[in-house]
């Protein structure tokens, strides 16, 4: 059997701080959504910064946003509609039954289930990224670097260099020099990491390249970067095949005779 009430002053001001409660409620909802759709353009920055394609859409988040925004409109409109019917009832001195909230009990059940998906949207960001996150340790190319990739090798400077080496021999590519930078500077009584520069190219596809852009002259031949950082880690680093394209402006039919450089530092590593 249904319990009723009758209404008094203390029922009217815990009805107005209900009403008011709602009204937080709504304003948490929109501004939660707000930050929720945000979150994809945040993810799409970070990815934009790492250089990582895009491996899922951000679009979810903004779908998620976008219904919590809703979910506080509602919430305001429905709490000032029963606001409204309460107190007239007040006016006409009608008791009021007393039941459990529909109203916050469906919230309730919505909010979990949008707490659920953006939790299996989460992890699977997270699983998505991962591997680009492994790549951008093995690979980088910054700004601040301009234009230098960097990758690992599993092997010492030496090892490295003597991979190098067999795999120009085997691609008919002329190695030019090998300037011991670490060598140098032990003749003169100082010490620095093991440093290893190989300078080489091929006439076949250098030429093209500096009839189309001269001022490629000043980056050819190609060079790899055999060095060793301060942990005893052994990098590969080369000028990126992209950023000698947009430097030069040269043609994108041009760009694997630059390119080959990138699969010699991947082998070698290996």
């Amino acid at each position: 059997m249904e319990t009723t009430a009758k209404p008094s002053l203390s029922d009217s001001l815990a009805e107005e701080r209900t009403f008011l409660a709602w009204i937080r409620t709504g304003l948490a909802l929109m501004g939660f959504g707000f930050v929720v759709a945000r979150f994809g353009l945040f993810l799409q920055e970070l990815q934009f910064m790492q250089h990582a394609p895009s491996a899922q859409s951000t679009r979810l988040s903004l779908w998620f946003g976008t219904a919590l925004i809703v979910l506080g409109v509602v919430v305001n409109l429905g709490a000032a509609w029963h606001h409204l019917r309460l107190v007239q009832a007040f006016k006409r001195g009608m008791p009021w039954p007393v039941r459990p909230s529909i109203q916050a009990v469906l919230i309730a059940l919505f909010l979990a289930l949008v707490g659920i998906a953006m939790a299996v949207y989460l992890i699977s960001q997270r699983d998505s990224a991962s591997p680009q996150l492994e790549r951008s340790k093995e690979v980088s190319v910054a700004p601040a670097n301009q234009g230098i990739i960097s990758k690992p090798s599993n092997h010492s400077v030496d090892e490295t260099v003597e991979k190098l080496k067999t795999l120009l021999q085997a691609k008919g590519v002329t190695l030019f020099a090998l300037v011991d930078h670490s060598g140098e500077a032990a003749k003169v009584g100082l010490k620095m990491p093991p440093t290893k520069l190989l300078i080489f190219g091929n006439p076949k596809g250098g030429t093209p390249l500096m009839l189309a852009a001269p001022s490629i002259a000043i980056d050819l031949p190609l060079k790899i970067l055999v060095w060793q950082d301060a942990q005893g880690k052994v990098w590969l680093s080369y000028n990126s095949p992209e950023y000698l394209q947009q430097r030069h402006g040269l043609p994108p039919d041009l760009l694997p005779n630059i390119a080959v450089v990138e699969a010699l530092a991947t082998k070698a590593g290996e």
